[in-house]
């Protein structure tokens, strides 16, 4: 029998529900293309805008406002755009702005040229620095085009979440056009784009239990779209083109359906997150966690042991059976510092861990992560003591 694991990596990707591998074997077995009209096509296309009712009750928006990706990597370079459309006219952005803790996927700028995008900084807890973005967005020249603003809604590394409530209200006031960065964020906080939250939103099927490669875009209104990033046959409103993918895309719809139905749940996860805040403390009572001065998703911690690099702990983890981040996971497999502590004013040398749970992490979970943690501590204590034998 395999040793028993503990995964503690949601915010890298969630394990995949039932109810999403479920929808996912029942939609392969419709053959038909969805944009076929005979009966078979239109089978295939009830699942599809199935699917898009309950991303769209995520979030609570309308269903004709979402538009399925290949993921949130995609939704963004579709958003951060200078070239948008209204009707059969044309609008320019002539600048993005980005947070400086935001995501690579927005702060690499999308189609924006790089002589247009300005970065945001952000407090030592990661909170967006408001009074610069308002100054910033005073200085804008809109003879040129409106300001693009796109920020994450929740960290994926730190956890910590944005007032973005307040940065719409900034937005709104410059008369630009806000981007919600909502991967991490959606089914772990309330959204309701009918509340004015943003502009456009970016969702990510494998963050709440779905499959992996597909994602959406969730526009608060179609008036006003960007110019397709993938030109095809007139899918999704001719917004991003290609045959859809019927069966990762019914999987989405039934994991959004779940994350939903989870959301009054939440403050059980947020227990154990705490209980595994102070586990971290009891055994290494110098050990940082970061974003603590602000709100943070109730299911994320983010921690820096003195002396330990993040890669070395995260393999001895790993070894103990229990899987967490160094950092984000979206950079395929890479570990080095981190970009979002850096920008919190803590340098560009300090590796942290991440643990991120969900509702399935239990008591066993938690018991093993206290192991490792506890074996790690040990040696790094043994490792302290020869030192100062030596120097002595």
């Amino acid at each position: 029998m395999a040793a028993k694991r503990a995964y503690l990596d949601y915010n890298a990707s969630a394990p995949l529900l039932a109810a999403a591998r479920e929808a996912m074997v029942a939609a392969l077995d419709v053959a038909a293309n969805p944009s076929s009209v005979h009966a078979e096509g239109r089978a295939a296309r009830r699942l599809i805008e199935t699917a898009r009712r309950e991303v769209a009750a995520l979030v609570n928006a309308r269903p004709e406002h979402v538009v399925f990706t290949s993921g949130a990597t995609e939704a963004a370079s579709t958003l951060l755009s200078p070239d948008w459309q209204m009707g059969r006219g044309s609008v320019r952005m002539s600048r993005l702005y980005v947070c400086e803790a935001d995501h690579p996927c927005l702060l690499n700028g999308g189609r924006f040229p790089a002589v247009q995008v300005t970065r945001i900084g952000v407090d030592a807890d990661g909170i967006a620095d408001l009074a610069a973005l308002a100054a910033a967005l005073a200085g804008h020249d809109k003879a040129d085009g409106l300001p693009l603003v796109a920020i994450h809604a929740a960290n994926n590394e730190t956890g910590v979440i944005q007032p973005i409530d307040r940065i719409a209200e900034i937005v709104k006031a410059a008369g630009g056009i806000l981007v919600v960065d909502a991967v991490q964020a959606a089914g772990r906080v309330s959204i309701d784009m009918s509340a004015g939250y943003a502009d456009y939103l970016i969702l990510s099927s494998h963050k709440i239990g779905g499959p992996k490669g597909v994602g959406a875009i969730v526009a608060a209104a179609d008036l006003m779209m960007p110019k397709p990033l993938i030109n095809g046959g007139g899918q999704e409103k001719g917004y991003r083109g290609g045959t859809e993918n019927l069966a990762a895309t019914s999987g989405f719809g039934a994991a959004a359906r779940e994350a939903l139905a989870g959301l009054p749940a939440i403050d059980a996860v947020r227990e154990r997150r705490d209980e595994i805040e102070a586990i971290v403390k009891m055994l290494v009572p110098d050990a940082e966690i970061f974003g603590t001065g602000a709100p943070r998703l109730a299911n994320t911690t983010f921690f820096a042991i003195a002396g330990v690099k993040a890669e070395t702990a995260q393999i001895a983890f790993d070894l103990a059976g229990v899987a967490l981040s160094a950092g984000s996971a979206c950079s395929s497999g890479k570990v080095g510092p981190s970009h979002v502590l850096k920008a919190m004013g803590y340098g560009d040398s300090l590796g942290a861990l991440r643990v991120s749970i969900g509702p399935a992490t239990g008591a066993e979970d938690i018991e093993l992560f206290r192991s490792a943690l506890a074996g790690i501590a040990a040696r790094q204590a043994a490792r302290e003591k020869a030192d100062r034998e030596e120097a002595a």
